[in-house]
């Protein structure tokens, strides 16, 4: 059965194509869309909740993906039957109009048995309407029937039992639809952050077994011009130290944790540190780098990196705050995400020293 939203997408497109450029495209929609429930857009099955997806709905995970308080994600695309996405293999796929991202948010009762059950408490939803990207946020409600169309967020109380057996309670923030644009803006547009070939290099469990999800789209027809694997940017997965080295796992969690603000065109481009996977400029990536930006509080500490010392690094400081206007990134997170924290203190420690002044 394909997902109502194939059966208006059409009329809704043909109609937006007449609409003026720059109009607001929740406007725009001419067959509803946004919908008010997300079971509207019928991308899963019956019992919505266990984000079954129906044909033309496609599960997708990342090498490394972003980090959320912990929180464990469910993510799908939907490409318009008969378009395409073409393979790029340096930064976002360019997805045609009428393409639908979408990321579930949950946690595990218990993250050692998935099968006790779980809590989804926000579904994001990318629109790409011919005027570019929008965003959408839905809220779960405490049955777990369905979300609702909501531009406000919320703090939620989670609590789960983590991989160790302890008890954990978190104050899970849902960030409002604005929040959703600034952490997505690039060139002062709406753009996907995850869907990179070297974030999709990997198996997924689909129906039929595991596959390659890069191989999937292509075999499905959606993914066009794939090289052969060996071609493709390596999957290196932050905490798996068989899948590369120090760095390139260091670099790659800066890379999707920081990188789409840290970056030329992005939020963050005023600081001059550029944190996405194709800078090579030591000072823009912050070695011994004073910092930009004016704070009330840096810990006393002067350079943003400081090679071969991550206790001087205001990086470091920032990672470790859960203070809002210091903690970085500074939304998404209300935690530490202590593990990361690990890794880039090993790799700043393993680096060269240098004297900053």
């Amino acid at each position: 059965m394909k997902p109502r939203f194939f059966i208006l997408l059409l009329a809704s497109l043909h109609l937006l194509s007449a609409c003026n450029k720059g109009e607001d495209p929740a406007l725009d929609t001419p067959a509803g869309m946004p919908y008010e429930k997300l079971s509207d857009y019928g991308f899963f099955a019956s019992n919505i909740a266990d984000l079954q997806p129906v044909e033309g709905v496609f599960g997708y995970d990342m090498t490394t993906p972003l980090f959320t308080d912990y929180a464990q994600k469910a993510r799908f695309i939907v490409v318009p039957e008969g378009k395409t996405v073409p393979y790029n293999d340096y930064d976002h796929f360019d997805f045609p109009v009428g393409t639908v991202l979408i990321k579930n948010f949950y946690y595990n009762h218990d993250m050692r048995q998935p099968e006790q059950g779980r809590t989804i408490i926000e579904t994001r939803v990318l629109i790409r309407f011919d005027t570019g990207w929008e965003a959408f946020l839905y809220l779960w409600n405490d049955e777990q029937t369905d979300a609702f169309l909501s531009p406000t967020g919320k703090t939620q109380l989670v609590s789960y039992i983590d991989e160790a057996g302890n008890t954990k309670e978190i104050n899970y923030v849902v960030p409002n639809q604005q929040d959703c644009k600034e952490c997505h803006s690039l060139n002062n547009a709406i753009t996907p952050i995850g869907p990179k070939a070297r974030y999709l290099n990997r198996d997924y469990a689909y129906p039929e077994g595991n596959k390659n999800i890069l191989t999937k789209l292509a075999e499905e027809g959606v993914l066009t011009g794939l090289p052969d694997l060996s071609q493709v940017p390596a999957g290196v997965v932050w905490d798996d130290p068989t899948t590369g080295s120090l760095e390139e796992r260091a670099r790659t969690y800066l890379d999707i944790n920081c990188g789409h603000c840290h970056r030329p065109s992005a939020p963050a481009s005023n600081t001059r540190m550029y944190l996405y996977k194709h800078e090579t400029n030591p000072t823009n990536l912050g070695f011994c780098k004073r910092p930009m930006a004016r704070m009330k509080d840096f810990g006393g500490l002067e350079f943003d990196i400081v090679p071969g010392d991550a206790a001087a690094s205001i990086v470091i400081y920032r990672m470790k705050s859960n203070e809002p206007g210091i903690l970085m990134p500074e939304i998404g997170r209300t935690v530490q995400h202590t593990e990361a924290i690990a890794l880039i203190e090993e790799w700043i420690n393993s680096l060269p020293p240098e004297n900053c002044n």
